[in-house]
């Protein structure tokens, strides 16, 4: 890598382009559709092997479910871009992806 820049990762534009959209959606979004986006989120960070990713998603979509909102919402939005950023892996062996988190 030329001049320590990090190598261009489609997946982890991709992924920090959602979180940016749910992010600018919050004042006017139904909670069940950002959990959908969230859903979706922890789907292709669990096929890429985004570990952290996945994790920090589940518990998004658990704070949805309990009635978190607004400011509280943004906060799990910018760890969960910070789990998309990070490097680290759990380095355990790819388990079934946990069913979503239902939202009443």
């Amino acid at each position: 890598m030329a001049h320590g820049y990090p190598a261009y990762d489609p997946i982890k534009a991709e992924l920090a382009a959602r979180i940016g959209l749910i992010g600018a959606r919050i004042p006017g979004c139904e909670p069940a559709d950002l959990a959908h986006e969230i859903d979706a989120i922890r789907s292709i960070a669990y096929r890429s092997g985004m570990h952290p990713a996945v994790t920090v998603a589940q518990a998004l979509e658990s704070a949805l479910a309990r009635g978190e909102r607004g400011p509280l919402i943004h906060d799990w939005l910018a760890i969960l871009s910070d789990a998309v950023d990070s490097e680290e892996t759990d380095g355990a062996p790819v388990r079934p992806m946990p069913p979503p988190v239902p939202f009443a």
